[in-house]
């Protein structure tokens, strides 16, 4: 696991009171850097065990570049199109891991994550734009290849556990059919030498150490009451979605 039941359990409770907070109009991409503002969050993303994990396929050195919650209510027919993470986000290297921690259980019958190996060995591939309203996705983009169901593998996770994958891995999941939750709280970490084109992107020295100046470091975020720090929060994200978008991705 990458963090105990009962935390997960904490955590979770604060994180549906911070959806509950952003609205119910609120999409996935709104929730970005949450760790910048929620203190939680960021001791989440800073995790011991988790960090030892994305340190095993990164190296020591260890940048929390983004993080985001992706939420399913119960009954949704919200769901991710079939996709890769670094189609829009316009960083010059690969060397980045997502961790998926799951809040709550995700199984198939909540909607899951779902990827098709060997995919990560892929060059990023043409993606179109939907803006469906029923896609978790900011931009609703689709992968224009076909996905073979076949070696398809549903990513199940209890509460407290967590998968890693590449920022090429093709993967999207169906909508949340059961009568609870489905959230995860997701990180992208990257190494120091790793640029934003055209940013100096907030960034959190996780582990390790620096040699590159390419992030503005950032400590722990005070404690504060929720709706100030959501208010600002949204502040901050009309500028670091204008610049990431088009795309924020599970």
């Amino acid at each position: 696991p990458a963090v105990d039941f009962d935390r997960s359990e904490l955590d979770l409770g604060r994180s549906l009171e911070f959806l509950d907070c952003l609205g119910p109009e609120a999409r996935a991409v709104d929730s970005s850097q949450l760790h910048l503002f929620l203190p939680w969050a960021f001791d989440l993303a800073v995790e011991p065990d988790v960090l030892d994990a994305v340190e095993s396929i990164l190296g020591e050195n260890l940048v929390v570049w983004a993080t985001t919650v992706f939420a399913k209510p119960p009954g949704t027919t919200a769901k991710i199109t079939w996709h890769q993470d670094a189609t829009y986000w316009g960083l010059d290297s690969t060397q980045v891991t997502t961790a998926w921690i799951a809040l709550s259980p995700s199984h198939q019958g909540n909607g899951c994550m779902r990827v098709e190996p060997g995919t990560q060995e892929l060059p990023i591939q043409p993606h179109h734009d939907t803006f469906a309203t029923d896609n978790l996705l900011s931009r609703g983009q689709e992968i224009q290849v076909e996905v073979d169901e076949n070696a398809v593998v549903d990513v199940v996770l209890e509460a407290g556990e967590m998968s890693l994958h590449h920022v090429n891995l093709v993967h999207g999941s169906n909508p949340n059919f059961s009568e609870g939750w489905r959230v995860g709280f997701v990180v992208r970490y990257v190494t120091p030498e790793v640029r934003q084109v055209g940013q100096t992107p907030r960034g959190v020295l996780a582990r390790g150490r620096d040699d590159f100046g390419h992030f503005e470091w950032v400590d722990r975020p005070d404690e504060r009451p929720l709706t100030e720090a959501v208010a600002a929060l949204r502040e901050f994200n009309r500028n670091f979605l204008a610049a990431l978008m088009p795309s924020d991705d599970e």
